[in-house]
């Protein structure tokens, strides 16, 4: 394996498996001006983006062969969902911390408030 985050061991059977180095990465989601955000993963403030991606796009099914990999996948899926939700939060116009209905009350001022263009211009028709 030539990608830092496999290592090849051997188990308490005496063959050899290939495990991962390490479950200490850190996910971290941006916008770049598309309309999907670009997540980036660090260990150690390091970029391993393109050997997590070696791994996911594999041909060879990675949890066939790496036997940690169902756990590694897990873990990332968890930090990718935190990290897109995080980021969402801090773009969104949405207060934090309101309950239920005042944040109906908002969503539904924001509606009038997005609205009153419109309604301008078919007044003045």
């Amino acid at each position: 394996m030539t990608n830092p985050l496999i290592q090849e061991v051997i188990n308490e059977d005496g063959k050899t498996v290939y495990k991962l180095t390490t479950f200490d990465i850190e996910v971290i989601a941006k916008m770049n001006g598309g309309l999907a955000p670009t997540i980036v993963y660090l260990h150690n403030d390091k970029d391993v983006t393109d050997w997590i991606r070696a791994i996911r796009f594999n041909p060879k099914q990675p949890s066939s062969y790496i036997e940690d990999y169902d756990r590694f996948q897990a873990m990332l899926f968890h930090k990718e969902e935190k990290a897109i939700n995080d980021l969402y939060d801090t773009i969104s116009i949405r207060p934090k911390n309101m309950s239920t209905g005042k944040q109906i009350l908002w969503s539904c001022a924001v509606l009038a408030l997005m609205s009153i263009p419109l309604l301008v211009a078919i007044f003045l028709m």
